[in-house]
């Protein structure tokens, strides 16, 4: 399966990720804020990472721009979120995500929602 990191800051919500995630065989590398995501990156390789954009510090965004100026560019990042109001969708992919999925999550739909995330080529 596939190794996914996941940045996250509520140790609540990454201990149901993470179940969710082991339970379908993937591995996953926790990040419970953005410092050091791209020396992670190095370290891990991760086909996707899944990114909480309202992060204490550098939110989301600030973090994916981080990451699509380093050598990481075409990382495969898909926003995970609270926010889900209008335009909100949008704002993300225009940002340059890859996907967009809101918290909370489905419990039932989660993972099938991170294989199509998997699966999906990278939004250049």
């Amino acid at each position: 399966m596939a190794t996914i990191m996941i940045v996250e800051d509520s140790p609540d919500n990454m201990k149901l990720f993470r179940t969710l995630l082991s339970l379908k065989g993937h591995k996953v590398i926790p990040l419970s804020g953005g410092d050091g995501v791209v020396a992670a990156l190095e370290a891990h390789h991760p086909e996707l990472v899944l990114l909480d954009i309202q992060l204490p510090g550098r939110d989301g965004f600030a973090l994916l721009s981080e990451i699509r100026a380093s050598a990481h560019a075409g990382q495969r990042i898909v926003a995970l979120t609270a926010h889900a109001m209008a335009g909100d969708r949008e704002r993300a992919l225009q940002a340059g995500f890859d996907g967009y999925i809101t918290k909370p999550i489905d419990i039932r739909t989660f993972p099938g929602e991170v294989a199509s995330a998997l699966q999906r080529e990278r939004v250049a």
